[in-house]
């Protein structure tokens, strides 16, 4: 590839990310101001996000006020989900990008009632590549990987292990079942990642919830 094109790209991509932590910074500074804690949480589709924030909803009930941003590529399924709780929810629907970024959670922002929420949770597009790279103006970053996806995720997407605050084993239920090693999986996170805590919870069961539960309240502030 001809040296001029290479130059031409440079400045795009610069323009492009420089765009996104701007507004990252913006939104950070908009939930701070109301003391909102902002959870980004990444997975694969059908890792448990929906149905964790669901299980964490009921649990918080009377002592945290949660609202939840959903992003997907398309549809609000999951939006109506969340909605059936009673907490506030804006859908976001990206048209095709496999992530959130920063301008799209600034516009969910303005529909949101912030000075009821004390717990917001960014449920980004199933996907464990795209997301890392954006900023959208979080408190902490966590990563969902579900039993049934196997315990070498570490091994295959090693970049979401090292950016997230917190790694969740969803399923937990079925671990008698399939061929997890939640040892081997442990000793690849902290690898990666030697701060991020390993939680193993089943939202079906309630196992490992209070684990959970425990973790947003003490990192609440």
């Amino acid at each position: 590839m001809p040296e001029a094109q290479k130059e031409q790209r440079i400045p795009v991509v610069q323009k492009i990310l420089s765009a996104n932590d701007q507004a990252a910074l913006e939104n950070r500074e908009h939930l701070q101001a109301r003391d909102i804690t902002t959870i980004n949480i990444m997975a694969s589709p059908g890792a448990g996000k929906t149905t964790l924030i669901m299980a964490t909803i009921a649990r918080l009930e009377g002592d945290r006020r949660v609202g939840v941003v959903e992003g997907d590529v398309a549809s609000q399924v999951d939006a109506e989900r969340i909605a059936s709780t009673g907490a506030p929810v804006v859908q976001i629907n990206t048209g095709g990008a496999c992530h959130l970024d920063a301008p799209m959670v600034h516009s969910a922002l303005s529909a949101l009632p912030l000075d009821e929420i004390d717990l917001l949770f960014i449920e980004n597009v199933g996907n464990l590549i795209c997301p890392v790279s954006f900023d959208l103006g979080q408190t902490h970053s966590i990563a969902l990987i579900s039993v049934p996806e196997g315990h070498d995720k570490p091994y295959k997407y090693p970049a979401i292990f090292e950016a997230v605050d917190l790694v969740v084993v969803t399923k937990s239920d079925l671990m008698p079942y399939l061929d997890f090693d939640l040892d081997a999986f442990r000793e690849l996170v902290h690898g990666l990642n030697p701060e991020a805590q390993v939680l193993v919870v089943s939202a079906k069961t309630g196992d490992g919830l209070d684990a959970w539960i425990d973790w947003l309240k003490e990192y609440r502030q």
